[in-house]
């Protein structure tokens, strides 16, 4: 037997599937159960968010359209600053002290007052259409009208048309040739909006000299002879209030926003704040002495007046340098409770004052 020959190998069988039988295409087919897409929970809340938000943000653009169409006339109103008239008031009616007191002479003072009224108006606009990039810097003057979109500029230069209007007006309506301080003020003004408020010390100088010329306009209207002393005490006072307002905006906002403050530093501001002020108190003191209309035996009450003044100097200083105020001065000086008494005394002692040779008649 031949050991070395294969044996043959065994069948493998491998078991075929059946075929599967045809279709009966003419059979309809069976419906197949689809399960129902359920959205992801995250996706949902997602899409809900964004439909409130959008929802939102839809109202919100429409309260904000319809809140800017109610307000125009109170942004174009304050627009004109009617909290900064009081400094016409307070300014030129004080050539009243220097003459009698007659009804002529209080209907040309409110004359007086209408027509700087109308200049600083037109000032105030004019500033503010030239200023709004820069007020947009600050964290106070960005929400002006112009600064912060509630006025367009079409319409601040169609009320600045209005304005120019009726300050021509009130020039031709009243006294002729007797109006040319008021057209200084508005010639200064333009030359400050324009450039010469960028220029340190300049331009302070020239907020000053617009309150002299407020003073000049009543003397002119009613035809007073207005005191040198007096014009310098107005001239000194509402210098330390322009330059106090430059120190509080160096603090509060920095130099960016207004590019004469580059020429300033807290320590000379400081310095010429407290100098100005020690002229406003001599020269009052010398106005008191010298040109005010003062019974003779009104010493005293003249000697009781001037510790009011001085008073009312150092309290801003004090608000200015201690309590870091200053940005405006009006707040400063009719909100300050302090400095509303001392004004009302002093008020009372200057009045006593002047009618004491009407009541000694």
């Amino acid at each position: 037997m031949d050991i070395t020959r294969s044996s043959p190998a065994p069948v493998r069988v491998v078991a075929v599937p059946p075929e599967p039988e045809p279709a009966d295409l003419t059979a309809p087919p069976e419906p197949t159960a689809v399960e129902p897409l359920q959205p992801h929970p995250t996706a949902t809340a997602t899409a809900s968010a964004s439909a409130s938000v959008g929802v939102t943000v839809a109202a919100t653009a429409t309260d904000v359209r319809g809140r800017r169409r109610r307000n125009r006339p109170r942004d174009l109103l304050a627009l004109l600053r009617p909290g900064q008239w009081v400094k016409n008031l307070a300014v030129v009616p004080l050539a009243l002290l220097d003459t009698s007191w007659g009804t002529e002479a209080f209907l040309r003072t409110g004359w007086a007052v209408l027509g700087f009224t109308l200049a600083s108006a037109l000032v105030y606009v004019v500033n503010d259409l030239a200023d709004r990039e820069r007020d947009r810097l600050h964290p106070d003057k960005r929400h002006r009208p112009i600064a912060s979109g509630r006025v367009s500029t079409a319409a601040a230069g169609a009320l600045t048309c209005v304005l120019a209007l009726s300050l021509t007006g009130w020039a031709v309506a009243g006294p002729a040739w007797l109006w040319w301080p008021t057209a200084l003020y508005l010639a200064l003004s333009l030359a400050y909006s324009q450039g010469l408020k960028h220029i340190p010390l300049v331009d302070a100088f020239i907020v000053a000299t617009g309150f002299v010329l407020r003073l000049v306009q009543g003397s002119l209207l009613i035809g007073a002879r207005m005191s040198e002393w007096l014009a310098l005490c107005v001239f000194s006072f509402c210098l330390m209030l322009a330059l106090g307002k430059r120190r509080h905006e160096m603090t509060a906002a920095g130099r960016a926003h207004r590019p004469a403050l580059r020429g300033y530093t807290l320590a000379f501001l400081d310095h010429l704040v407290v100098l100005v002020a020690v002229l406003t108190a001599v020269s009052y003191v010398l106005y008191l002495r010298d040109d005010a209309a003062l019974a003779a035996g009104a010493s005293l009450v003249t000697l009781l007046s001037a510790p009011c003044a001085v008073f009312g100097l150092a309290r801003y200083l004090q608000l200015l340098l201690v309590e870091e105020g200053g940005g405006n001065p009006v707040h400063v000086l009719f909100r300050d409770r302090a400095t509303l008494v001392n004004a009302a005394l002093w008020a009372v002692l200057v009045a006593l004052a002047l009618l004491l040779p009407q009541a000694s008649a």
